[in-house]
């Protein structure tokens, strides 16, 4: 019974992981956290099969972890980069989406929404003003600030996506 609820306080705290990752918060992180920590107090309670959450589960989350790390954090400097900004604004639109994403959610009080709009407002900001001091014209920074924009929200929701599949991974552990 007690095997039980923790498994159902482990699916709880994973769905509240899913919605950190819609604030731009580390969502991801808190399932590896959370499931390793139920693995690791339940190792000796699985069936003769093995434990209930293995290595092989672990291992799996926390790659997925990184990917949607890497994903949500490059997505944006690649996209500007693509739409023909310079290195210098990749870098600074990166770095701007965090500053953003937290103004967004102070200033725009609108749940998630102000915080996604604050992340890309930020990531187009910095990739605008990196393209202007390397000397670009305008209207070529501007397409990169709305590359680097795009592609904020584009690693945002693949991170979010990632995150419910982190979800979907541990309760299929738990139930097999």
């Amino acid at each position: 019974m007690l095997l039980i609820a923790l498994g159902i306080l482990l699916t709880l705290i994973n769905a509240a992981g899913v919605v950190l990752v819609l604030l731009q918060l580390p969502g991801c992180w808190l399932i590896v956290a959370a499931t390793a920590g139920f693995a690791w107090a339940t190792w000796d309670n699985g069936t003769a099969g093995g434990p209930v959450i293995g290595w092989l589960t672990l291992a799996a989350l926390l790659a997925l972890a990184i990917l949607g790390e890497v994903l949500e954090t490059a997505l944006a400097g690649a996209a500007s980069r693509k739409a023909g900004g310079t290195r210098r604004g990749a870098i600074l639109a990166i770095v701007m989406g965090i500053p953003g994403a937290i103004l967004g959610s102070i200033f725009i009080p609108i749940p998630v929404a102000g915080t996604l709009i604050g992340a890309a407002l930020g990531a187009a900001i910095g990739s605008f003003l990196g393209d202007l001091t390397a000397r670009r014209p305008v209207g070529q920074a501007t397409r990169a600030a709305r590359g680097a924009a795009i592609g904020k929200l584009t690693g945002s929701a693949a991170k979010l996506v990632i995150a419910i599949l982190m979800l979907v991974v541990t309760v299929a552990a738990l139930i097999r």
